[in-house]
């Protein structure tokens, strides 16, 4: 068997990355040997590699989903947006260089070669491949040059499932519309729709699939539920509210809840590192855009950012940097935040705006690098073992701080300074001891006497638990043996074409 399928979705966040996770637990608990993929990501989430490489934090996900390691053949092409109008490209794992939207448009041949091999080579090493697709396959002014999308599905012949969130309401319409503007070609490849996130009893819905079913000649696959259980490992920071609570916080242990409040950096980077944080029974995460949002916050965290140099601009602006610069409780800064809790950054790379003050909490200085560090340390950090990743062109020239983490060798990494802490470390919070350690130190700053971490909550566990029900809700509410046809027959044939596909352009 060598087969694959695309995950497509009437819009961003409909539902692709969590369908084809729990396609790919599914899969890989009925013994089938599968990988994930993802042509081409747009993300500023993202997970190094075992061999150093970079890539989109939602198929290192979708690769635990299969009992993998990540691999950059899983993402060969990511997106890391530094603003509006630009991005940086890593290419199986590497960045290699700035685009803007229209540049890139003259690299896509280019790039589409290198997907397709790399599709190939993991057809030729699985038993099949689970594809996920960019945004909306309907983005008609992208369609010439698409490489993610239908583009790819024409290209490798991979039939498709168009998966619409029905929480967001009109999935009806954001289905049948997804399918009208395809092209014959393209629709041809269509075999089926799944509805993702109903609350409610799905007779109610019953009508509706049938009136889908005859207007388009193509099956609704099947209705998952809404499930409060999944907000873990969010694709992109867009999945949270702007100014809103984190996860589903338990009460707490003690009598005294932790109050975490993240700043919500305009290029924010890797926002999933403070979920563990939300897992803590008795600690509330919330993300804030504003300097009020600090005034009752235990502990502030500042997180990564994909632009360390414009985000720090913007907390001036916004009197971010005011508010955090005057808490008087604990604060952790994560690569790019750690980077802005510093003396001074010099950034003649992403920025270049040479020298720039940082926020000054911590006695240390940073120099931007053109060369991305990518590595997977270890070390000791509060007297516990911990692991984590890096991903930065931020170069520490000059710590005066203690570290916070000691490396084996004895070399300190971050810095901590009483009730100020700071660290490169991606992933340093899903340590479980170091987790509850640091909430400790937090709480003692922030005078919560009252607040006890609870000695068992395992974050790998909750991840593994959240990956294990993705794989029930495909088992328990898809039609598997259509999925399972379609992975092994392709979409049928003589399927209708929904107008208006195929009409000329308009003038």
């Amino acid at each position: 068997m060598r087969s694959a399928l695309l995950v497509a979705g009437t819009t961003s966040d409909a539902g692709k990355s969590v369908l084809a996770a729990g396609l790919c637990r599914w899969l890989t608990r009925r013994g089938v040997r599968t990988a994930p993929f993802k042509a081409q990501n747009m993300s500023n989430n993202s997970v190094v590699t075992a061999d150093g490489g970079e890539i989109g934090r939602a198929q290192a996900v979708q690769a635990a989903a299969c009992g993998l390691e990540p691999s950059v053949r899983f993402n060969p092409v990511l997106l890391k947006p530094g603003g509006d109008r630009s991005s940086q490209v890593v290419v199986l794992g590497r960045a290699v260089g700035e685009v803007s939207a229209l540049s890139y448009r003259e690299r896509k041949a280019e790039l589409f070669a290198t997907v397709l091999t790399t599709l190939d080579s993991l057809r030729d090493d699985f038993e099949v491949v689970v594809c996920e697709g960019a945004g909306s396959p309907a983005e008609i002014n992208l369609r010439a040059n698409d490489i993610a999308n239908m583009g790819l599905a024409r290209a490798a012949d991979l039939p498709v499932l168009v998966v619409g969130d029905i929480d967001r309401g009109g999935v009806f319409a954001h289905l049948f519309g997804t399918l009208a503007l395809l092209d014959p070609a393209d629709q041809a490849l269509v075999g089926g729709f799944v509805v993702n996130k109903f609350r409610g009893d799905p007779a109610l819905l019953e009508p509706g699939l049938r009136q889908l079913d005859a207007l388009t000649g193509r099956p609704v696959l099947g209705v998952l539920p809404w499930r409060e259980e999944l907000w873990l490992d969010a694709e992109d920071s867009l999945s949270y509210a702007a100014d809103g609570v984190i996860g589903r916080p338990e009460p707490p242990r003690g009598d005294q809840w932790l109050r975490v409040a993240v700043v919500r950096l305009p290029r924010i980077s890797n926002a999933t590192d403070v979920e563990a944080l939300a897992c803590e029974p008795g600690v509330s995460v919330r993300f804030v855009t504003e300097p009020s949002r600090l005034a009752d916050a235990d502990l502030v965290v500042v997180p990564g950012s994909k632009a360390t140099v414009d985000d720090l601009g913007w907390l001036r602006a916004t009197g971010l940097a005011d508010a955090i610069a005057a808490h008087d409780g604990p604060v952790l800064g994560i690569c790019g935040g750690f980077q802005m809790l510093g003396r001074t950054i010099e950034d003649e790379v992403e920025s270049r705006a040479g020298t720039v003050a940082g926020l000054g909490l911590l006695d240390v200085d940073v120099r931007f690098a053109p060369d991305k560090t990518l590595r997977r340390p270890h070390g000791d950090a509060f007297g516990e073992p911990v692991t984590g990743y890096e991903i930065h062109h931020g170069v520490v020239t000059r710590n005066a701080e203690a570290g916070l983490v000691t490396l084996p060798d004895g070399t300190p990494e971050g810095a901590l300074r009483g009730r100020v802490a700071g660290t490169h470390w991606h992933g340093l919070l899903e340590n479980d001891a170091f987790r509850r350690a640091l909430l400790r130190w937090a709480a003692g700053h922030a005078d919560r006497q009252g607040f006890t971490p609870a000695p068992d909550v395992d974050f790998a566990g909750r991840r593994a638990a959240q990956l294990d029900l993705l794989g029930d809700l495909v088992a328990d509410h898809l039609d598997t043996d259509a999925v399972w046809a379609l992975l092994e027959e392709g979409a049928p044939p003589g399927l209708p074409v929904i107008p208006p596909a195929g009409a000329p352009p308009v003038a």
